[in-house]
């Protein structure tokens, strides 16, 4: 309900589901429909979910992976929600050119789907917040981690391990996960922080980890998906954007990255994988 009063979605509105009925992202979209009297076009999940397709949809949602795919045909989809995986920063600047409105969501398991979201190609969207949907608010712990009220949703306030800048009670935006932060040399850092500069660089797929270290605690270390690491060590080498600590001290590429059955990469099994003796 809160997603089609944002939306303005109304009976008979059409919505594309392009993602497995299986996780919960796409039965969201099943529930959806039900709920708000939606007409549902279903197509087969896959990477190019809109190859081949001429009908137009005024909502939809998709994983950044499709969305990279399907750029040409994104304004097919007036509406569209993406999740499930970090978004890109090519993928960002290519969005800002698509005739859609596209957004960014924000969500989690304690939330079953998404409480806010973030315009992706507005005028706006260089300095966009996160704005959350109806019957939510938000706090912050003294720590500076989010603290969700969806009283629609759950009974007992949702405690995230999520750093925020709060902005008001309904926006704010996102730094990083307490889950993922490296403790270097007594610096935490966010590893999202040092992927948003290095997505301006490295095309493959890649992620930042922090692995033990005699003389720091925890070193910064990029991990890379089949990739050439002489060139890209120079291209770290040339970045003059990382604050102190911040710049991997190793990388390490893999063939193939350990991902859930959803597509999502999993950090720590891919790192325990690659430093396996």
């Amino acid at each position: 309900l809160a997603t089609g009063s944002y939306f303005n979605l109304k009976p008979k509105s059409t919505a594309l589901l392009c993602l497995p009925a299986s996780y919960i992202a796409g039965k969201m979209m099943l529930v959806r429909a039900m709920v708000l009297g939606l007409n549902i076009h279903f197509l087969p999940p896959s990477s190019y979910p809109l190859e081949g397709v001429t009908d137009s949809f005024d909502f939809g949602a998709m994983v950044p992976l499709q969305v990279g795919n399907s750029l040409s045909k994104l304004h097919q989809v007036h509406k569209l929600i993406i999740g499930g995986a970090p978004i890109s920063n090519s993928i960002r600047e290519e969005l800002k050119g698509v005739d859609n409105s596209s957004y960014e969501t924000y969500g989690m398991t304690e939330t079953i789907t998404h409480i806010a979201i973030k315009p992706l190609n507005n005028k706006e969207v260089k300095d966009a917040s996160f704005t959350v949907l109806p019957n939510v608010e938000l706090s912050t712990d003294d720590r500076g981690y989010l603290i969700i009220n969806a009283p629609k949703i759950s009974d007992e306030t949702v405690v995230t391990n999520d750093m925020v800048e709060l902005l008001s009670k309904t926006q704010f935006k996102w730094l990083g996960r307490l889950d993922n932060v490296i403790n270097s040399g007594g610096v935490k850092l966010h590893p999202e922080e040092i992927e948003k500069v290095l997505s301006n660089y490295i095309d493959s797929p890649f992620f930042v980890a922090g692995v033990t270290d005699e003389e720091l605690g925890q070193k910064v270390v990029l991990v890379v998906e089949d990739a050439e690491v002489n060139d890209i060590r120079k291209i770290i080498d040339g970045i003059a954007e990382f604050k102190k600590f911040e710049k991997p001290k190793s990388i390490f590429t893999t063939k193939e990255f350990q991902r859930t059955d959803s597509g999502k990469i999993q950090r720590s099994k891919t790192v325990e994988q690659i430093l396996k003796p």
